[in-house]
């Protein structure tokens, strides 16, 4: 199964899989012989455009996520519907936890009506006896509540709730609390202690896979070992502005095309050599 995986991955030309089979001699502890019969020829094609560009591209797009959560930190208590509610007053408005501290209020002893054709706009009733369900059940309700209100009582003011400002609030706290239950602590602190506040290594990788993808496209091969290696090192140890690296990564990434489009190899890898390859390989190790 893991030779069948193995050459799976390299007819799709898969980064991880690529480097690993060009790997400088030097570096090598053991290889089997029978390796040596896959040749560049057999596997570098046009697909190593997206594998390796695209694969680039995510990496800045994880980039720049990293650096908009390091950047915008959130507060561990997490926001309730109440914030993203207001009152309409005058020609002005306030937000609703200042107008309920402002009148004396408890948000308990309130209750909602929805204005017909008014998207997210509520009559704001208060009335401590009338048994209203208040403007949020509890701290973790996602919506608002509506409370039955007899006719011709008035509203004390109109009220707004932003439901997608809520909504995108409570997606952007879950992705961030999760990203700092699951980051790599010793990662993260290198990430800060340069200073630019960006993932660095991360950049440096991104870097080094649109170089590979470029050097395949014109040149037919892949240097694992980096002749750029100075450079790279130079992004690693946070060297260089955040802003002018994404700008690097995105003009190499769609200087791809171009190279691409005038480039000798093929296609797609050679299936027909490579399962006839490794036909020869499984027969030779069912035989050791």
């Amino acid at each position: 199964y893991e030779l069948w995986r193995f050459f799976e991955l390299l007819e799709k030309n898969n980064p991880n899989i690529l480097e690993l089979l060009f790997s400088p001699e030097d570096t090598v502890l053991y290889k089997n012989p029978l390796i040596n019969g896959i040749r560049p020829e057999l596997v570098l094609s046009r697909l190593c455009q997206q594998t390796f560009g695209q694969y680039a591209m995510t990496q800045v797009k994880k980039a720049r996520g990293l650096k908009k959560k390091i950047l915008n930190p959130m507060e561990k208590e997490r926001k309730s519907v109440l914030d993203f509610c207001h009152v309409a007053l005058g020609q002005g408005s306030m937000p609703l936890r200042d107008f309920l501290v402002q009148q004396g209020m408890r948000q308990e002893d309130c209750g909602l009506s929805k204005i017909a054709h008014m998207q997210d706009l509520y009559g704001l009733y208060h009335d401590p006896m009338a048994g209203y369900k208040g403007i949020a059940r509890n701290p973790k309700a996602n919506e608002v509540s509506l409370s039955s209100i007899a006719k011709g009582v008035e509203p004390v003011v109109l009220m707004s709730f932003n439901l997608s400002g809520y909504s995108s609030y409570c997606k952007d706290y879950q992705e961030y609390w999760n990203w700092v239950e699951q980051r790599n602590e010793a990662r993260y602190e290198n990430t800060m202690s340069h200073g630019k506040r960006y993932d660095a290594k991360n950049m440096m990788h991104t870097l080094r896979l649109i170089a590979m993808a470029e050097e395949i496209g014109r040149e037919g091969s892949l240097h694992v070992r980096r002749p750029d290696r100075g450079f790279l090192l130079g992004v690693k140890a946070g060297q260089y502005e955040y802003e002018d690296l994404v700008k690097i990564a995105e003009e190499r990434i769609a200087g791809l095309d171009e190279i691409y489009k005038n480039s000798p190899l093929p296609d797609r890898p050679d299936h027909e050599a490579l399962a006839t390859l490794q036909l020869k390989m499984r027969s030779a190790l069912y035989q050791t």
